[in-house]
């Protein structure tokens, strides 16, 4: 079984990684000593703009605010979508049974 640990930058996760004995390198991650420690890079994920709710807030105006959707919809950065696969898949290992989000707070 493996643990995942998630952390803010490259820099984090190569100094935890250091520390807990993990010494393979994979494509986004690195692996080893039973643990799995990947990192973000930037925002993966934003929040989805008005009009991808409804196209007449393509327009801004002010009788429509507050705009508040139900659910909230999310949309991938182009910029961090490979990395946001390698952690996604990550997550979705059967060996994984362990999160630890070691990432800034705020």
């Amino acid at each position: 079984m493996a643990i995942l640990i998630l952390t803010e930058k490259p820099s984090v996760a190569q100094s935890i990684a250091k520390a807990i004995g993990v010494t393979g390198r994979k494509d986004g991650y690195l692996e080893g000593a039973g643990y799995l420690v990947s990192w973000c890079v930037g925002h993966l994920v934003a929040l989805a703009a008005a009009d991808r709710y409804d196209s007449h807030y393509s327009k801004w105006l002010r009788e429509d605010l507050p705009i508040l959707p139900n659910p909230w919809q999310f949309v991938v950065s182009p910029v961090t979508q490979k990395q946001f696969d390698i952690i996604k898949s990550l997550m979705e290992r059967p060996d994984v049974e362990e999160l630890i989000e070691a990432t800034d707070v705020g």
